[in-house]
């Protein structure tokens, strides 16, 4: 059963998806996202920056493959939300972009993201500082005010759950910062 907290969830990533407003996802936005995030993570290595940019373009290509029907290029919110809501169509690619966007925030390749790793990529995605903030501090940090890799990935397949609430992730949607 979908949450009121996953839609919200949803509807967060689609408009920051939508680099350009027009209310529709394209690959151009797919490719700025992956340009974006990367170009925040100077301490990554080849390997990482290529695996975000990868999972940026499958994450793309997933939807369009499972959503196109017209043949446009293009996805609505209401295609976007019935594709990333339903695990079984999107699962695998959310499992890539979970594990590189996390793992690119280990600048010592040691399985920890420090904070300031963390705030910056989740910027460069267009996520609110406070909301960061406040979702790093949920995922509990250690070690240094850092969080394993491991952690991160999770939340992020957890963000994209449509039965899930009361989690991290939910931190990032409109209302008050917890």
């Amino acid at each position: 059963m979908r949450t009121t907290e996953a839609t919200d969830r949803v509807q967060l990533v689609f408009s920051l998806l939508d680099t350009d407003g027009n209310g529709v996802l394209e690959a151009e936005d797919f490719e700025l996202l992956g340009s974006r995030v990367v170009a925040v993570a100077p301490w990554a290595d080849d390997a990482a920056r290529s695996a975000m940019i990868g999972a940026s373009r499958r994450y793309w290509r997933t939807l369009v493959t499972e959503l196109d029907a017209n043949g446009d290029g293009r996805i609505s919110p209401q295609e976007f939300t019935a594709c990333v809501l339903t695990p079984e169509r999107f699962e695998a690619t959310i499992d890539d972009f979970a594990e590189a966007l996390a793992a690119l925030g280990s600048p010592d390749g040691d399985g920890l993201v420090t904070r300031p790793a963390f705030v910056a990529l989740m910027i460069a995605i267009g996520f609110e500082r406070p909301r960061i903030e406040a979702l790093f501090d949920a995922f509990g940090p250690v070690d240094g005010d850092r969080i394993p890799v491991a952690i991160w990935a999770e939340g992020i397949r957890d963000y994209y759950r449509p039965e899930k609430a009361g989690i991290p992730g939910d931190h990032l949607t409109p209302g008050p910062v917890r």
